[in-house]
């Protein structure tokens, strides 16, 4: 197994869990730094892994049973056509294979795409909705880590009809500092976000395309979503709480207890479902004014985890259902759901490597 980008911390990531997956025999990091991998990774001190030069990997690439390129946006077009002809499968952690055309990835990260050729045949890496066409494809692209975690977390509601098409998806999504890369900037350095909130993009993230064309596709027809994104003053996770507004004629009855019944319908429950999302469906305990905490995931109960946790509530007087999704942006958000698709895409139990709980 190579990864491509191994010096970041999604690559990093990536080596850490396949170190821990009884399958994987070879991991080949790359990287440009002059850095030994175990200075750039020092809780993988002992691990034996050494960097080489990404050319080495494309001129072997043969012998891989799969790469996954943890590189910027606009690095895996140009490397993902030389590995596919050398025979081996790709997992994209990138944002350049998350569109099916050219024109929608122009449109949301400013750019030509250089390999159109292949967006056709790429397939959006939600294990959980596309589990299928994961198990036969070439070219995997993983999603982005704020979209991963809002669709696991509306597709019940989402794709059941339930939401008015009319009135847009709010999403209020805050990530850690690991969300914006390794490279230093003052405004991450822990001195700086310390005790504060950083918002960013808020005139339009480039997710909110990604999740409009994924909910759309759940619809079956257009979906708007309303985005807004900050990060923490935490190094990894994922907290979204969004606003579905249930159309008119479905409101009659409906309850808390009636949509998370939904979610345990379309997750099943725990282990014997979908593994990796997890309901909670912690029974209301007193009053409507009642600061009750645990019917709501916890962010530090999924870090270092490929689980999302989901909950919600249901404001009758609005008609709006507010859902809670709480993910490791590292781990289900990146590099835990591409090793979840590899397992896929090379027959192996779909949990092997990732079956470890929240820290």
């Amino acid at each position: 197994m190579a990864v491509v980008g191994g010096s970041g911390h999604t690559g990093g990531e990536a080596c850490r869990l396949l170190l821990n997956h009884p399958a994987v025999t070879e991991i080949v990091p790359t990287s440009r730094t002059k850095e030994p991998f175990e200075r750039v990774h020092p809780n993988l001190l002992g691990s034996g892994l050494e960097f080489v030069p990404v050319e080495e990997v494309v001129a072997s690439a043969a012998r891989f049973d799969a790469v996954l390129l943890c590189t910027p946006s606009g690095e895996a077009m140009r490397l993902a056509p030389l590995l596919l002809a050398a025979g081996t499968r790709v997992i994209d952690l990138s944002a350049d294979f998350r569109f099916p055309d050219p024109e929608r990835y122009r449109a949301a990260h400013a750019r030509e795409h250089t390999a159109p050729e292949l967006l056709a045949e790429a397939v959006y890496g939600v294990s959980e909705l596309y589990r299928e066409r994961i198990r036969t494809a070439r070219l995997i692209a993983n999603p982005g880590c704020y979209a991963i975690t809002a669709l696991l977390g509306l597709a019940p509601l989402v794709g059941s009809g339930l939401a008015l098409p009319d009135a847009p998806l709010h999403i209020a999504a805050v990530n850690g500092t690991t969300g914006a890369g390794v490279s230093p900037r003052t405004d991450i350095q822990h001195a700086e976000v310390v005790g504060s909130l950083l918002p960013y993009n808020l005139a339009g993230h480039r997710h909110a395309p990604e999740l409009e064309h994924q909910f759309g596709e759940l619809a079956g027809e257009p979906v708007a979503v309303d985005l807004s994104t900050a990060h923490g003053d935490f190094a990894r996770g994922i907290h979204i709480q969004a606003s579905v507004r249930i159309r008119p004629e479905l409101r009659d009855g409906l309850t808390r207890e009636s949509l998370l019944a939904r979610y345990r319908e379309r997750y099943g429950e725990g282990a014997a479902g979908e593994f990796f999302v997890r309901v909670n469906d912690q029974p209301a305990l007193g009053g409507l004014t009642d600061k009750d905490y645990g019917r709501f995931p916890h962010l530090a109960a999924v870090a270092g985890s490929n689980f999302v946790h989901v909950g919600l509530d249901y404001d009758a007087r609005l008609g709006i259902a507010r859902v809670v999704a709480v993910s490791d942006n590292l781990v289900k958000g990146a590099a835990g759901s591409a090793v979840q698709n590899l397992n896929l895409a090379l027959g192996l139990p779909e949990t092997e490597g990732l079956r470890g709980y929240g820290l």
